[in-house]
């Protein structure tokens, strides 16, 4: 059964049968960790880099943010059971929806601040498909913890 993981929000389960799904990750970024031992995962579809854009908006919806939004992804696994040592890591999106003309590059700033959350933290992406100038929908199968992106084009990738 598929969840539908919106614009600014995540989902995470434990339940085998979920498929977390999120779709039209142009510029934002989805992020997508499980657990291979205790069958958790999650999936966040952040928007922007950085909360201090807008307190306020983040106080109302954490996940639109990668500064907020990554680390709540985090801890809602860690609740239901999944231990950081075993996530994997997948992520999408941050491409140049406009061809590269965008002025302010959010695309290349949401993947950045992505990274620069990693690396403080210790977390290694296991794979990714990000960049270029393509929509993508990025899917997470918690029975197994296949994860693979449709591109516009339908082209799939796995991760």
């Amino acid at each position: 059964m598929d969840i539908l993981v919106s614009v600014a929000d995540l989902k995470v389960s434990n339940q085998t049968e979920h498929v977390l799904v999120t779709h039209a990750l142009g510029s934002c970024i989805g992020v997508a960790i499980y657990d291979p031992q205790a069958r958790v995962g999650g999936l966040l579809h952040f928007m922007l880099p950085d909360s201090s854009l807008d307190p306020g908006r983040a106080l109302e919806n954490p996940c639109m943010f990668a500064d907020t939004g990554i680390p709540r992804l985090f801890r809602e696994c860690y609740n239901l059971g999944a231990k950081k040592y075993r996530l994997q890591v997948k992520v999408a999106g941050g491409s140049q929806v406009l061809g590269g003309q965008e002025h302010f590059q959010i695309g290349r700033r949401n993947y950045a601040a992505m990274r620069k959350i990693f690396l403080k933290n210790n977390v290694l992406i296991d794979n990714e498909d990000v960049g270029g100038c393509k929509a993508r929908t990025l899917f997470l199968e918690l029975a197994s913890g296949r994860t693979w992106v449709k591109t516009t084009s339908q082209e799939i990738i796995q991760l």
